[in-house]
């Protein structure tokens, strides 16, 4: 209960900055960040994490004596540093879905489109499924608190009302762009082995066999073998992917 009505001004500006950062790394977190969450339950979301880190965070906000533009420079660093938090984690989150791209390639179901809202209306069939799959690991696995707890213990890191470390901002953004891309291949590399070693022996049958349309005699076999491929290791897949994501969460500024 707030016993001096002066205090209100101060209250209202120290949500306002909480809900500036987490707000906005809300819109990007596992699960309520996807685009397929509707707006109006993504802001009901980040309005409750803001009343929530409110008195974790909101003790040493002060409203600014500088006027209206020092206020406005405030929430747009704390605006800036919520969407920089919540790009890191929806990278990480990307990756499933960068790896089935990789495998849908390399299996020749690289044609079988499916509009996805995240990666685009020419996702491939495999990498949307392992974008739908990538929360639901997240969510059944514990990992959606660690962004949680990054993000209240951000404020010891980059204090409220003041800009990102360029330096070392880019140089974290940078890995974790280069560990993603790492980790899709990675998972990609069994269709990337498989689909080179099909190639080759059907390059070698074409030479032996120059009257076979060979394209149309390894393409089912392409797909059929991709599909079979995909059924036996998508769980180790996915288990691989979750080890990494784990350590790029825990690796978040403020945890």
């Amino acid at each position: 209960m707030i016993s001096d009505p002066a205090d209100l001004p101060g209250l209202a500006f120290s949500f306002v900055m909480v809900l500036a950062r987490v707000g906005s790394a809300a819109m990007l977190l596992p699960g309520v960040g996807e685009a397929e969450v509707s707006p109006i339950i993504r802001a009901g979301f980040a309005m409750a994490l803001a009343a929530l880190f409110l008195p974790v965070a909101g003790g040493g906000l002060v409203m600014p004596n500088d006027g209206p533009i020092a206020a406005l420079a405030a929430l747009g660093c704390e605006a800036v540093t919520g969407l920089w938090m919540g790009w890191l984690v929806r990278v990480s989150m990307q990756v499933p879905a960068m790896a089935g791209q990789v495998m849908a390639a390399a299996s020749g179901m690289s044609n079988v489109l499916q509009p996805d809202a995240e990666v685009g209306p020419q996702s491939a069939a495999l990498g949307h499924a392992l974008a739908l799959a990538a929360p639901v690991v997240v969510f059944a696995s514990g990992l959606y608190a660690i962004p949680l707890r990054a993000l209240a213990g951000s404020y010891e890191v980059i204090p409220a009302g003041h800009l990102l470390p360029a330096i070392e901002s880019s140089a974290h953004a940078i890995g974790v762009i280069g560990r993603g891309f790492a980790v899709a291949l990675q998972l990609g590399g069994p269709f990337v082995l498989a689909g080179t070693l099909w190639q080759m022996g059907f390059g070698l049958l074409s030479r032996l066999v120059p009257q076979l349309q060979v394209y149309f005699a390894a393409m089912p076999g392409q797909i059929a073998g991709g599909l079979v491929l995909f059924s036996a290791i998508s769980g180790s897949v996915l288990a691989v992917w979750q080890d990494s994501i784990l350590g790029e969460f825990l690796n978040l500024p403020g945890h």
